[in-house]
């Protein structure tokens, strides 16, 4: 069975019920998710062998992260222990015209205090296929940004294969580094790079040549060609290069696809309309997840590890919470064009 390491911050979300504003809650909904253990609970849960890698507080609350990553089958044997607290992030969830709305509270949180040396990326990489890194990691701190580039550095000298999404946050770059400072010597060790047109911009200055990609409805996925090939060009070990397509036509109903580059081919996906959005949070780690599964099972198909990269992402928008609860069977019944919902009896 392939192997798959991610790493990155876990985090207790809180929500306020149902579409209740910040101000009119007196309770919070509590989940667990953060960008790259989201990836690994969608890898394990199409039957990969997959670890997370993070640094968790040795208190009650670390320890509920723990038995999340657990029950959903992730490997947790290479996640240190240290830290004042586990990182907190709320969640006010939006509709119709109004956008969700996000406040982190993660400073001096384990993962935000890591440092270089904590992990022995060795022995975590030990029969290991892939491995996996999101932007979100290196914009928490100096730390946390030296302990990945450790990692990608490890991955690349034993032949594991790296992946990034790039998820560009502009409320975590605090530290004193701007993203173009950390970012291109981290994804010149990726070998697939996920992001938007946002992500190329903000970390390395990017920009589309001669078309609009400005978000509406439907969003055509050859007007993003320009930005793929100008990545794969700055970065010349990446093999593929691919960005999800988001038509925000309101909160509660979007357009859903995505665009492969592999230097010679831009494949696109179908487009999927999502109507009424249950939880929109994770969407991009779900296409992440997807891919990953994908690439590694489909190998050479890249059409098809597309496909199901997208169609597992359509599906995690019916799913509250942070992380893709869907098997390999929904999402190919999906991609057959089965899109019915009737009750499976």
């Amino acid at each position: 069975m392939k192997k798959v390491v991610t790493f990155g911050e876990i985090m207790l979300r809180l929500s306020p019920p149902g579409f209740k504003r910040f101000s009119q809650t007196n309770s919070f909904d509590v989940v667990y998710g953060g960008g790259e253990s989201n990836v690994a609970v969608s890898l394990a849960n199409y039957g990969l062998d997959t670890q997370f890698v993070t640094r968790l507080p040795n208190n009650d609350l670390g320890e509920c992260a723990l038995m999340e990553m657990r029950k959903r089958n992730v490997g947790t044997q290479h996640i240190v222990r240290g830290g004042e607290r586990l990182g907190i992030y709320f969640l006010e969830t939006g509709a119709v015209s109004r956008g969700s709305k996000v406040v982190y509270d993660r400073a001096h949180s384990g993962m935000s205090t890591i440092e270089k040396g904590m992990v022995d990326w060795a022995k975590v990489f030990d029969g290991v296929e892939w491995f996996h890194w999101t932007g979100i990691t290196p914009a928490i701190s100096q730390g946390a940004a030296d302990a990945c580039l450790e990692a990608i550095q490890m991955a690349n000298k034993l032949g594991v294969t790296v992946s990034t999404d790039l998820n560009y946050r502009k409320k975590l770059w605090k530290y004193g580094k701007s993203p173009m400072d950390v970012m291109p010597e981290l994804v010149a060790g990726c070998d697939v790079i996920l992001g938007n047109e946002e992500d190329a911009e903000k970390h390395f200055g990017l920009h589309p040549e001669g078309v609009d990609v400005t978000h509406g409805g439907s969003v055509d996925g050859k007007a993003y060609l320009s930005v793929l090939k100008q990545l794969m060009e700055m970065f010349p070990r990446a093999k593929k290069v691919i960005t999800t397509l988001r038509g925000s036509i309101s909160a509660s109903h979007n357009t859903w696809s995505g665009v492969l580059y592999d230097g010679k081919t831009l494949f696109e996906a179908p487009e999927y309309n999502i109507t009424h959005i249950v939880d929109r949070v994770g969407g991009g780690d779900s296409f992440m997840g997807g891919l990953i599964y994908g690439l590694i099972k489909f190998e050479g198909d890249d059409q098809k590890a597309l496909n199901f990269a997208v169609a597992a992402s359509c599906l995690k928008h019916t799913i509250k919470g942070d992380a893709n609860l869907v098997t390999v069977e929904e999402v190919e019944k999906l991609m057959g064009g089965d899109a019915s919902g009737r009750v499976s009896r």
